[in-house]
């Protein structure tokens, strides 16, 4: 059961120095350091660690924001470190450390409200398109063909003509020709 330590900076002009110290002092066997934005998802120290975490290893941070950036974005690293069987704390933070179990209920609660925020962006979001669409707003990417296009496609497609000819007339693929229906939108 090994304990690891993550520091991250944002930019050059930072120092890791104190976290580094920090975590030392926390225990931990190995350190991964970087220097990157808490913006950027792909992250190769923080990779790294998480890559090596085995069933009883630790991952501190002294920081949650040395983590994630986003509550979304921290779930999400914890959801990896848990299926990897280890566990996870953040010194500054002492709500955040799921290797006790008041840290795992705190955590499990703010999971509860990020899926809960989902659900409620997912019931906007199909609302709002059910009112586009009874507005008469389409939906998705725009026709390639123009309706007196897709109707002289037809006609040909009809008259017998393979669909490639008609496709390489108008620019478009053989399966856009044969996806139109009689009545072109």
């Amino acid at each position: 059961m090994t304990v690891y330590g993550y520091a991250r900076v944002s930019t050059d002009g930072q120092t890791l120095a104190a976290q580094d110290a920090a975590l030392r002092t926390a225990g931990c066997a190995k350190t991964y350091s970087e220097t990157a934005s808490g913006a950027k998802t792909d992250r190769a120290a923080l990779r790294k660690v998480i890559s090596r975490l085995a069933d009883g290893d630790t991952l501190v941070v002294t920081r949650l924001d040395r983590l994630a950036r986003s509550t979304r974005d921290l779930l999400n690293i914890l959801d990896e470190i848990a299926k990897r069987g280890a566990g996870f704390k953040s010194l500054a933070d002492t709500w955040a450390d799921t290797t006790t179990a008041h840290g795992r209920l705190m955590l499990t609660i703010l999971g509860g409200l990020a899926e809960f925020e989902r659900e409620l962006i997912r019931a906007r979001t199909g609302e709002g398109r059910t009112r586009a669409k009874a507005a008469g707003v389409h939906m998705g990417r725009p026709s390639k063909l123009t309706p007196h296009q897709q109707r002289e496609a037809i006609a040909r497609r009809d008259a017998g003509e393979a669909l490639t000819d008609i496709a390489r007339t108008f620019g478009v693929s053989h399966t856009t020709i044969g996806r139109l229906t009689a009545a072109p939108s």
